[in-house]
């Protein structure tokens, strides 16, 4: 039976390759001069620190900026709550989503057995599995759900005969 999995995920090292050109441009512009901005990445998570809220504005820019170069959607990006750090600078987590949650898989599912096609969903882990007779009922599976609303960049992959 003809399949694909639903997933979502983000290439690490191009976000680590974002991250240097970013760097690179933050170490060059003059507003940043003499200022302490940095960002680093441990495992799926980003910290970013800047001296004032204006700068922490800016560097969202250049991350979604050199992201989308990149070729890594700016969605998988969840930005926390900015928090006061040493020196009254702000301190700022972002983690980088990986796979597709249980709720928002839990939607692809009812809203593909709403519409009443031909194909059977499944939830395997952080993926959601489509499989049916025809390609046709799976192109349209693809469609459906990219009409949907979701907050998080979808890749559909392993399509199977």
């Amino acid at each position: 039976m003809p399949s694909f999995d639903i997933v979502s995920r983000a290439d690490l090292a191009e976000v680590d390759n974002a991250l240097h050109g970013m760097r690179r441009e933050i170490a060059q512009r003059f507003d940043f001069k003499n200022s302490n901005c940095t960002i680093e990445r441990e495992d799926e998570s980003l910290t970013i620190i800047a001296d004032d809220d204006m700068k922490l504005r800016q560097m969202h820019e250049l991350l979604k900026g050199h992201l989308t170069r990149r070729g890594v959607p700016a969605g998988v990006m969840e930005y926390l709550t900015p928090e006061k750090a040493s020196g009254g600078a702000l301190r700022q987590k972002v983690t980088i989503r990986q796979g597709v949650a249980t709720d928002m898989a839990k939607q692809i599912v009812k809203v593909i057995k709403a519409k009443k096609l031909k194909v059977q969903a499944a939830i395997q882990g952080e993926e959601v599995r489509i499989s049916g007779k025809k390609r046709d009922d799976l192109q349209a599976v693809i469609a459906l759900v990219k009409e949907m609303d979701l907050d998080q960049p979808l890749q559909y992959v392993n399509m199977r005969d």
